[in-house]
């Protein structure tokens, strides 16, 4: 392990070190950076009608995938593994918020009766799964080729099929078409990272979930720690991904998560570390936050009046 860490520390001298420049668009980007700027979580409505999360360079990465996402062995080979833990993250969440009866829990249909929002849902890997165990799911992806793909996949499936859905939109177009419609739960995974206006498609993801319902991310870290792990070794030197995948600057650390949560009404329950074994191809949760993290919230219902 040390000496891994000692290739990797050698190697980054050769990659820009990001946490060293005097960034104007991101004053706290420092990785050890632990006292956010409150200002930061405020969201302000006037721009929900102008502002998009959209990023097309990000949304063009993934697209050009569109044929990978199946593929186990592919570059989505690690998304594939994570299932293990993402499932799980949103089961035992939405059991512990009550949202599963007790005695519709280990059933194999645990989530039957739920409906789930799947943001970022690129060819269904997170959705069908969800699905599998009795759930509604709606999966969303500004990439037209990827929705294409998950239609198609889920077509397979005759026990899947009927309750899944897919869009090919923004989380922000969804919310605008469809203002009424809430979920039991919202899932962005891996997501956040890829997107412009950060503050605003979190607020978007409050917005569609229900009154005591469930937000469920999973991102990277900003910290040292992440640009090590997360850019030089799995995109330069395990090549587990296409180089420029990350932006280490879009990186999101838990407490600017945390805050925008709590500016639109919810209120954070777990913060778990997360760790992919590539050798083995598995992951694991861990008690570290630094590189890869799960984040469950919860919405609550006295505070959802805030932009009032």
């Amino acid at each position: 392990m040390l000496t891994t860490v000692c290739v990797l520390s050698a190697l980054a001298r050769r990659f820009p070190r990001p946490w060293a420049r005097n960034l104007s668009t991101r004053d706290d980007a420092s990785p050890s950076s632990t006292t956010p700027n409150e200002d930061k979580f405020k969201f302000d409505p006037h721009l929900w009608s102008t502002s998009t999360s959209f990023n097309a360079d990000e949304v063009d990465k993934f697209r050009a995938m569109a044929q990978s996402w199946w593929d186990p062995q592919g570059p989505c080979q690690p998304l594939h593994s994570m299932n293990t833990l993402r499932v799980s993250l949103v089961r035992q969440g939405l059991l512990q918020t009550g949202l599963i009866p007790e005695d519709q829990a280990q059933t194999g249909r645990d989530l039957t009766g739920l409906r789930i929002l799947d943001v970022g849902c690129g060819g269904g890997l997170l959705s069908e799964p969800l699905a599998r165990l009795g759930a509604t799911v709606t999966g969303l992806d500004a990439a037209e080729e990827n929705i294409r793909i998950a239609q198609e996949h889920a077509h397979q499936d005759e026990a899947i099929r009927e309750r899944l859905t897919y869009e090919a939109c923004t989380a922000e177009d969804f919310c605008q078409r469809n203002p009424e419609v809430q979920f039991d739960a919202v899932v962005a995974s891996e997501v956040i990272e890829h997107v412009d206006q950060q503050p605003l498609f979190v607020h978007t993801c409050s917005q569609l979930v229900r009154e005591r319902g469930s937000l469920f991310f999973t991102t990277l870290n900003r910290t040292q720690e992440s640009y090590l792990a997360g850019i030089v070794a799995a995109e330069y030197v395990l090549r587990l991904l296409p180089r420029g995948t990350h932006d280490w600057q879009k990186f999101v650390q838990p407490e600017e998560l945390e805050g925008w949560l709590n500016a639109a009404g919810c209120r954070t329950r777990s913060v778990q570390g997360m760790v992919y074994m590539p050798v083995f191809n598995t992951w694991h949760w861990i008690p570290v936050n630094r590189v890869n993290y799960a984040l469950h919230a919860v919405k609550e219902p006295a505070l959802t009046s805030f932009i009032d």
